[in-house]
C-alpha cells in the first residue's frame, strides 16, 4: 500500500486527466459546431446550384466553377478584425520583459528581412529595433511543421539556418531561405493560413507575435503624439488652445530632417513655415551689410522653435537658422495653421443636412415589443456567415411584417474572442434610429446562440448588384453613395465608427434606397481619441489602421473613397489574391493608381480628396464634416433634402419575391429569454 504522498500524487495525475480530456471535449465540440456550420453553408451553396441548373452538361459544369470562382472572391473580402487589446501594465510588462538576446549579426539578419518585406519596411527604424529585440528563437526538425494549411496563426517568423519548403493543397510552392520572413500577415488578424510551411533540413527561426507586435505600434505611435502635442503646449501663444486643436494640429506636422550644416531658413527668403525643434540644436546666425561673416546670435535646442511671425501673415527671414549635426524639426504651414486655429477641427456635432425623424416598425407594430422567440416562424434562410446564418422570419401574430433573424453561436463567438465586437455592435445599433442603417428590433438568446431581430431588406446587398452588372453607372453610384455618406453623418455625428464600408454591407429596402448593416466593427469612440484595433476588409482598410497609427472617424472617410472607385469600375483599386500585397498597395497610396476610363475627372477628385494619406486632410475631416462631400462637384446637383425624405427615385426598384410562397416555414426551439439591453448576460 503507498504512503498518502503517493496517494496524492496520484490523484493529482488523475485530476489532470481529467482536465485535460474536458478541454478535448470542449475542442471537439467547438469542432463539431464549426463543421455544422460549414454542412449547412454547403447545404445552401447546393441549393442555389440546383435551383439555377436544370441540366446536368457542360453548362452545369460552368455554372458550378462560376459559383466556385465567386466564393472565393467573397472570401478575400471577408472582414478581418483582431482581437480587441489594451496597453495596460501587465501587457506593456510582458512585452519588455520579452527581450531576447541575440548577436549581432542575427539583429543584422533579421533588420534586412524587414527591409526585404514590402509592408514591414515602412515601420520607423525605432519600432523595427524594439520588435526585433523581443522576437525569441525556436528550432524545427527536419519533417516538422512551422505553419499547417488551414490552420490560424498569430506569429510571423524569419529564418536564420536551415531551409524550408512552403506547400498548398500538397504542391510544393516555393524554398524559404535564410532571411527570409514567412507568415506575417497572421501579425494583424487572427488569419488562417492558406499554406503549409515544413522543415526542409533542421532550421532555426526567430518569432514575433501578434500581441507583442500591436503593443509595440500602439506604444510608439502613442509616445509619439504625446512627444509632439507636448512640444506644441511648449510654445507660449498655442497653450491656450483647446486640446482637439493641438491634437489636430500634432497629426498635420511634418516631421522633417536636417543633416549638420543645412540651412532651415535663409536670411532674406519669404517664410510661411513655423518650426519646432523635436531633436537636435541649431544656430541662429545673421549677417549684416557691413560685415563679411555672419554673426551668431544663439542656439536653440529641443523644445524651443522659430519661425512664428510667418504663421500670421508673409514674413522676411531677418536671419539665418542653420543646423548643428543632425536635427530633426516638426514643421506647419501658415495655410494648414490657419485653418486649425480658425475651427477647421471636425466637429461630430457640426449641422448638416439634417433627416426627419425615423418612424421604425417597431415603433408601429406594438406586438413586437412584448414578443418572444417563439412568436416567430422562420420561413427561409437568407445567408451563412462566420458565425451563424441569417433567417426571414415573420410575426405569426402578424404574417405580414417581415424581419431578419441573424442567429449567432455563442461557441465560435468565443473561440475567436470576438464577443467584444458583437455586443458593442448591438449596443450601438439598438440606438441607431437612420433611414440609412438597418434598424436593429430586439434581442434574444439560450444557451446555445445569440438572436438579433432585424429590418429586413430584401432588395439584396451592392454586391451582388455590382457582380451582376459589372459596374454601376454614375446615377446610381451617385445616389448609393449619397445613402452611405447619411448613414456615416448620423453616425459620426454620435461619435461612432463604422470602419467597414464595403457593398457586402449596403442592402436595398423594397424602396430602392441603400442602408448600412451591422458591423462588428462598429464602435464609439471620445471626441479628439483615436482607437488602435486592426480592423475593416483588405482593400478597403485605411493606411493608418495598417500601420498602428491610431485611428478615427477619418478610416470612414477613406473606405467611402474606395467604394465609389468600385461601384464606378467594378473593381478595386487595391486588389490582389494575396492580402499581404493588398496592404502593401494601400500604404503606398491612391496616388499610385491608374483610374479607368469609367471614372470621369470629377468622381476622380473625390475620390483622391477622400483617400488622402493624412487622416486630418481627408474630405469630410474638416469643420464642415459631411457637408464638404456634399458640396463636391461630384454631387452636384443631387437633391439632398429629397433624399432624406425619401422623394428621390431611386436607380432600382428590387423585384423582391413572395417568399412565403414557396419556403417551408419552421421555428426556433423553446427556453430563450430577451437580452438586457446593456448586453451584460451574454
Amino acid at each position: 500500500m503507498g504512503t498518502l504522498r503517493d496517494l496524492q500524487f496520484a490523484l493529482q495525475l488523475k485530476i489532470e486527466e481529467l482536465r485535460q480530456r474536458d478541454t478535448l471535449i470542449d475542442e471537439l465540440e467547438l469542432e463539431l459546431d464549426t463543421k455544422d456550420e460549414l454542412i449547412r453553408r454547403l447545404q445552401e451553396e447546393l441549393d442555389r446550384y440546383r435551383a439555377t441548373v436544370s441540366l446536368p452538361g457542360s453548362s452545369a459544369a460552368s455554372a458550378a466553377c462560376s459559383a466556385q470562382s465567386e466564393d472565393l472572391q467573397r472570401a478575400n473580402r471577408k472582414t478581418a478584425i483582431s482581437e480587441p487589446f489594451t496597453l495596460d501594465p501587465v501587457t506593456l510588462a510582458m512585452v519588455s520583459h520579452r527581450s531576447c538576446d541575440k548577436s549581432q549579426e542575427s539583429q543584422r539578419m533579421i533588420q534586412s528581412s524587414f527591409l526585404k518585406n514590402d509592408l514591414l519596411k515602412n515601420l520607423d527604424e525605432g519600432e523595427v529595433q524594439t520588435i526585433i529585440s523581443c522576437m525569441y528563437p525556436t528550432t524545427i526538425n527536419q519533417g516538422s511543421y512551422v505553419i499547417q494549411e488551414g490552420v490560424s496563426g498569430a506569429q510571423a517568423y524569419v529564418l536564420e539556418e536551415g531551409r524550408l519548403d512552403m506547400t498548398k493543397d500538397g504542391l510544393k510552392l516555393l524554398t524559404i531561405e535564410p532571411e527570409d520572413m514567412f507568415g506575417e500577415l497572421a501579425l494583424f488578424y487572427n488569419c488562417t493560413h492558406t499554406y503549409s510551411v515544413s522543415a526542409h533540413t533542421d532550421s532555426k527561426l526567430w518569432v514575433i507575435d501578434r500581441k507583442c507586435y500591436q503593443t509595440i505600434l500602439m506604444q510608439s505611435a502613442l509616445t509619439r503624439l504625446s512627444h509632439s502635442t507636448e512640444l506644441l503646449i511648449s510654445a507660449p501663444f498655442l497653450q491656450s488652445l483647446p486640446e482637439d486643436v493641438i491634437m489636430k494640429m500634432s497629426e498635420l506636422m511634418e516631421e522633417t530632417h536636417y543633416t549638420d550644416g543645412d540651412y532651415i531658413i535663409r536670411q532674406g527668403a519669404t517664410g510661411d513655415t513655423f518650426y519646432i525643434i523635436s531633436k537636435g540644436q541649431v544656430k541662429v546666425t545673421e549677417k549684416k551689410p557691413d560685415q563679411e561673416e555672419q554673426v551668431v546670435l544663439s542656439k536653440l535646442s529641443e523644445r524651443q522653435w522659430f519661425g512664428e511671425k510667418a504663421l500670421w501673415g508673409e514674413d522676411v527671414r531677418t536671419v539665418n537658422v542653420i543646423a548643428a549635426g543632425e536635427v530633426s524639426c516638426l514643421v506647419i504651414d501658415r495655410e494648414t495653421f490657419k485653418d486649425v486655429i480658425g475651427g477647421l477641427v471636425f466637429d461630430c456635432t457640426h449641422e448638416v443636412q439634417q433627416c426627419p425623424d425615423y418612424k421604425t416598425e417597431s415603433e408601429k407594430d406594438a406586438n413586437l415589443f412584448s414578443s418572444t422567440l417563439s412568436d416567430f416562424q422562420i420561413i427561409c434562410t437568407l445567408a451563412v456567415g462566420e458565425f451563424g446564418h441569417v433567417d426571414l422570419v415573420q410575426l405569426k401574430s402578424n404574417i405580414n411584417c417581415l424581419y431578419a433573424m441573424r442567429v449567432l453561436k455563442k461557441k465560435l463567438i468565443l473561440s475567436n474572442s470576438q464577443q467584444e465586437h458583437i455586443l458593442r455592435e448591438g449596443s450601438i445599433l439598438m440606438e441607431a434610429h437612420s433611414p440609412f442603417i438597418a434598424r436593429l428590433h430586439k434581442t434574444f438568446r439560450d444557451v446555445e446562440c445569440l438572436y438579433i431581430l432585424t429590418e429586413a431588406c430584401l432588395g439584396g446587398d451592392l454586391y451582388s448588384l455590382l457582380k451582376d452588372k459589372g459596374r454601376l453607372d454614375e446615377c446610381s453610384s451617385r445616389f448609393y453613395s449619397a445613402c452611405v455618406v447619411e448613414a456615416l453623418t448620423f453616425l459620426h455625428r454620435r461619435g461612432v465608427m463604422y470602419r467597414d464600408i464595403k457593398p457586402e454591407n449596403v442592402v436595398l429596402d423594397e424602396h430602392g434606397y441603400a442602408k448600412l448593416i451591422g458591423s462588428r466593427c462598429l464602435k464609439k469612440a471620445d471626441m479628439g481619441k483615436k482607437t488602435w484595433t486592426f480592423c475593416g476588409t483588405p482593400g478597403y482598410i485605411a493606411p493608418e489602421i495598417i500601420l498602428y497609427k491610431g485611428h478615427s472617424i477619418s478610416a470612414d472617410f477613406w473606405s467611402l473613397g474606395i467604394f465609389v472607385f468600385e461601384l464606378l469600375s467594378g473593381g478595386l483599386p487595391f486588389c490582389d489574391t494575396d492580402p499581404i500585397k493588398i496592404l502593401t498597395a494601400t500604404i503606398r497610396g491612391i496616388d499610385q493608381i491608374d483610374f479607368p476610363k469609367t471614372i470621369n475627372e470629377k468622381a476622380s477628385s473625390l475620390i483622391k480628396k477622400l483617400c488622402r494619406t493624412n487622416p486630418s486632410e481627408r474630405l469630410g475631416s474638416q469643420r464642415n464634416g459631411a457637408k464638404d462631400i456634399q458640396k463636391h462637384k461630384w454631387f452636384e446637383g443631387l437633391n439632398w433634402d429629397g433624399l432624406c425624405k425619401g422623394t428621390l427615385h431611386p436607380p432600382v426598384i428590387p423585384k423582391v419575391r413572395d417568399a412565403l410562397e414557396s419556403s417551408t416555414c419552421g421555428h426556433y426551439t423553446e427556453g430563450s429569454v430577451e437580452l438586457n439591453t446593456n448586453w451584460d448576460d451574454f
